[in-house]
């Protein structure tokens, strides 16, 4: 796995450049640096708009009382798909703005949430309010016979809430 990622870090850079070279020799310097600013605010763009529908997606799952797992794979491949579109070249831009076709990521998301494990868990109980205060307490049952309760002696002789006889 880390040999996995050593790949990718040292060779997705050399990809991008060789690309920014060889698109740069075909439409110049200038625009390749305008298309590439341009793919970014696209993304960014299109990533705010598709992530609250996303979000609202997931909410309403909440809503449902179920577990928005293929929204959160959805969010991940956002996630990743802004990085791609932020990072400067022509590669990763393609990557994020695949990644962007509600389709394909619908696909992956369900791909992901069928090969992975997950526990759920109910937090809110139907029926039962949440937010309620919980009192959390130790508690010791200590029996003596009323005689002995009695018959010792009570720091508390000045207490109001001691018994008149």
């Amino acid at each position: 796995m880390a040999l996995l990622f050593l790949a990718a870090l040292i060779g997705i850079p050399l990809i991008e450049i060789l690309v920014f070279v060889k698109v740069g020799s075909e439409i110049g310097a200038f625009n390749t640096v305008i298309i590439t600013i341009v793919t970014a605010l696209i993304g960014v763009f299109l990533i705010r708009i598709q992530g609250l529908g996303v979000l609202m997606r997931a909410r309403a799952s909440l809503d449902r009382q179920e577990t928005p797992v293929n929204e959160i794979f959805e969010g991940i491949f956002l996630a990743v798909a802004g990085l791609f579109l932020i990072i400067p070249g022509f590669v990763t831009d393609t990557i994020g703005f695949l990644l962007l076709i509600p389709p394909l990521r619908r696909a992956l998301a369900a791909y992901m949430a069928q090969h992975s494990n997950f526990v759920a868990t109910n937090i809110r109980q139907p029926g039962r309010k949440s937010g309620g205060t919980v009192i959390d307490g130790e508690y010791e049952v200590i029996e003596e016979d009323p005689a002995s309760i009695e018959n010792r002696n009570d720091p508390n002789s000045d207490s109001p809430w001691k018994k008149e006889k």
